[in-house]
């Protein structure tokens, strides 16, 4: 049979992913088995989920907007293990969490500032500093209203669901930490390059609100309300990830991801109060979904913009 090998210098965070994943196994959880790890802690042998991703499933099937039904079966399948992965994981041990124990209003901030430095200011999006400033501390402590108290996986996308023998198994987890439930749920959907159409979306959240409504109470108006606002933070945060990646570093892989993250910004900003609540920062992302730069890049193979423009 085949395992993978793991090699990391970095000791806290092989700590993270080996401890958090022997915490799922014994909960049930399809994620890798930890089968030998050396006494530096800096290698380990872990179990081969394959090579087909949820994405790479939904790439190659999908042939328009809809969502095919065995996918779609698969995402509900999905979301059910997301919920059992957020509710069990209130007992894990959060102090091996790398870098941080809880996704609070420090973490935050350094997403917000992430997007700040490594999209907005790359892109040549105008901004004042100190009311940028002011709507992302206001932003912060509004999102902070959520009951943090559950696992959040951080990196929960459809590149880091596998599909082995035939049902979602997961791996890229050693990010998680305390947060909200909504996070996770934002992260899947809102998935830039999934690009899952808004009704799939809509049925895909009430398909995860009423699956937890089961297990724990859930005010529905609130989360929803908050669900919007974790949606708009994990975007930001991936857009600083293709700014850095992108124009910092010229990888054109993360660049081709930003027309679709673009286009879920256009989508929270038409649908929500942004603008009234958080105006400078409403101003800066609408500015970033109307830059002729920004609009040049292409999805197709080849871009029709120099990175070097940039």
């Amino acid at each position: 049979s085949n395992v993978l090998g793991a090699y990391n210098l970095d000791i806290k965070e092989n700590r993270a992913f080996i401890e958090f994943s022997r915490f799922f196994k014994s909960r049930g959880l399809k994620v890798p088995e930890i089968f030998s790890v050396d006494d530096s802690m800096q290698c380990y042998l872990l179990e081969d989920f394959g090579n087909t991703t949820l994405f790479d499933w939904l790439s190659t099937t999908r042939h328009n907007v809809e969502i095919p039904s065995e996918i779609a079966d698969f995402y509900k399948q999905t979301i059910d293990c997301l919920i059992e992965f957020q509710l069990a994981g209130r007992e894990l041990d959060f102090s091996v969490c790398y870098p941080r124990e809880s996704f609070d209003k420090q973490s935050m901030m350094w997403d917000l500032h992430y997007f700040k430095y490594y999209f907005l200011k790359l892109a040549r999006i105008s901004f004042d500093e100190q009311l940028l400033e002011d709507d992302f501390n206001r932003f912060a402590d509004f999102l902070l209203q959520a009951d943090v108290s559950y696992f959040l996986y951080r990196d929960f996308q459809s590149r880091n669901v596998m599909i082995a023998d035939g049902k979602p198994a997961f791996i890229d987890y050693q990010g998680g930490r305390r947060g909200a439930l909504q996070y996770d749920l934002a992260s899947l959907l809102f998935d830039a390059k999934a690009d899952l159409p808004n009704a799939f979306r809509e049925q895909m959240l009430n398909h995860y609100i009423l699956k937890l409504s089961t297990k724990i109470n859930v005010d529905e108006t609130q989360f929803r309300e908050l669900y919007n606002g974790y949606i708009l933070i994990r975007i930001m945060q991936a857009m600083g990830a293709y700014g850095f990646r992108g124009f910092y570093e010229k990888k054109e892989h993360f660049l081709k991801s930003i027309p679709f993250a673009l286009n879920n910004l256009r989508y929270l900003l038409d649908n929500n109060n942004i603008d009234k609540d958080f105006p400078t920062l409403a101003c800066a992302l609408r500015e970033a979904t109307e830059s002729k730069m920004l609009q040049q890049i292409s999805v197709e193979p080849q871009l029709t913009v120099s990175i070097n423009s940039f």
